[in-house]
């Protein structure tokens, strides 16, 4: 198997160090718009590791991506890049006649007139559009295989083949006590991306209802969150779940909360208010003229990159998915999660724990694929296909995940 990972980031970076103590491919190539951090990934894996190579490529540049993708032979495309070039490098994969793998599915858009109670176009709207190219084309197209989504979805499919005969919700709930060192404010992942999920009107999937959006921050809970996390408020944010999940898993109800803290919540209500999640670039006076900046772009520059913060950083995060419903008759509530410690990412990887914890999915999806225990054609989320094979693979890799009666 032959990769172009795209994306060099924190995540992009966590997947050469996950992915070089495994055998199953022949080569990646790590490409990234910034050439010096595609060669710093390739480099910390040291001199004696000749299976990864470093381009500089545009993510958005669709020719480019495909033109890669042909000319280097790659069999697949890995996005480890920001929603905003998910169809672009989706696109290309196509042309390019690879298979094709996401942690995060194209942008919604809320809806028009009635953006707290009707959805839009939703997270990955775009991509299903092109499903029946992607199964004539005999490709797949993998998408959400993150942790969340990703793993969380492997979590729902799991619950309903193994473990209930009905199910009543599926709720994935992610929470953490993460504190970073010297920082007010020090989101550990990717800022653009918080604030588009956590402003944007979160959906609720409903059986009898379809799929429907809430105001942000709507419907906050306590969930106890294990191995010495605790109790975290969370709060309705849109994600990919809701959008995946009730395409192959029967529940009568999906939602998705995030424990992001009253804190951060009211900063994340401050950049709405003074208009900096806007994406649209403004004009801004500078020593080389006027420039146009995106205020978003602006935020995420001035905070620190969230790949640099794990030694200054301390706890665990956990995601996982709880589910509620029937077995022989009787009712049950499982909470199937996945925890990951900072201080065991950073001392095992030399990646903080949030990034680790996203970038071990896909590398295991992509053995996964290599061996011939996944496969399929078509536009699929992780919930199309067979979780015990996954989850088996994600214990071998010495990340154990764990299952607790609610």
């Amino acid at each position: 198997m032959r990769v172009l990972l795209v994306g060099a980031g924190g995540v992009g970076t966590a997947v050469t160090r996950i992915a070089a103590r495994r055998a199953f491919f022949e080569h990646v190539t790590v490409a990234d718009y910034d050439l010096g951090r595609a060669e710093a990934a390739v480099a910390a894996l040291g001199p004696d590791e000749k299976r990864f190579s470093a381009l500089r490529l545009d993510a958005s540049d669709e020719a480019a991506v495909t033109a890669a993708l042909t000319g280097g032979g790659h069999d697949v495309l890995l996005n480890a890049t920001d929603p905003r070039f998910v169809l672009p490098l989706f696109r290309a994969a196509l042309a390019a006649g690879s298979h094709y793998l996401d942690m995060a599915m194209s942008l919604s858009y809320p809806h028009p007139e009635r953006p707290h109670e009707e959805c839009g176009v939703k997270l990955g709207d775009a991509q299903f559009e092109l499903a029946p190219r992607w199964e004539e084309a005999g490709r797949l197209a993998l998408v959400g295989m993150g942790v969340e989504p990703g793993l969380s979805d492997v979590f729902a499919r799991y619950a309903a083949d193994e473990l209930f005969d009905e199910i009543e919700e599926i709720g994935i709930r992610d929470g953490a006590d993460l504190t970073v060192e010297g920082y007010e404010f020090a989101p550990s992942f990717n800022i653009w991306t918080t604030i588009e999920e956590c402003l944007n009107p979160p959906v609720v999937y409903e059986a009898d209802r379809g799929w429907f959006t809430t105001a942000p921050f709507s419907e906050p809970e306590v969930f106890d969150f294990p191995e010495g996390i605790g109790p975290v408020e969370c709060v309705n944010v849109e994600h990919e779940e809701v959008l995946l999940v009730p395409r192959w898993v029967k529940a009568r109800r999906v939602t998705f909360k995030y424990g992001l803290g009253a804190d951060f919540i009211e900063k994340l209500k401050t950049l709405h208010a003074l208009g900096l999640d806007r994406t649209e670039p403004v004009a801004v006076r500078s020593d080389l003229g006027e420039a146009r900046v995106s205020p978003r772009d602006l935020v995420a520059a001035a905070l620190p990159d969230p790949a640099t913060l794990g030694d200054r950083m301390t706890g665990k995060t956990c995601a996982g998915t709880w589910v509620k419903g029937v077995r022989d008759g009787k009712p049950r509530e499982v909470y199937l999660y996945h925890v990951v410690d900072n201080q065991w990412s950073m001392r095992e990887y030399g990646s903080q724990a949030v990034v680790w914890q996203t970038a071990i999915n896909p590398v295991v999806a992509l053995e996964l694929l290599a061996r011939g225990d996944w496969s399929g054609a078509g536009v699929l989320g992780p919930e199309a296909l067979p979780p015990r094979p996954f989850l088996d693979l994600l214990t071998e890799y010495g990340s154990p995940w764990g299952l607790r009666e609610q």
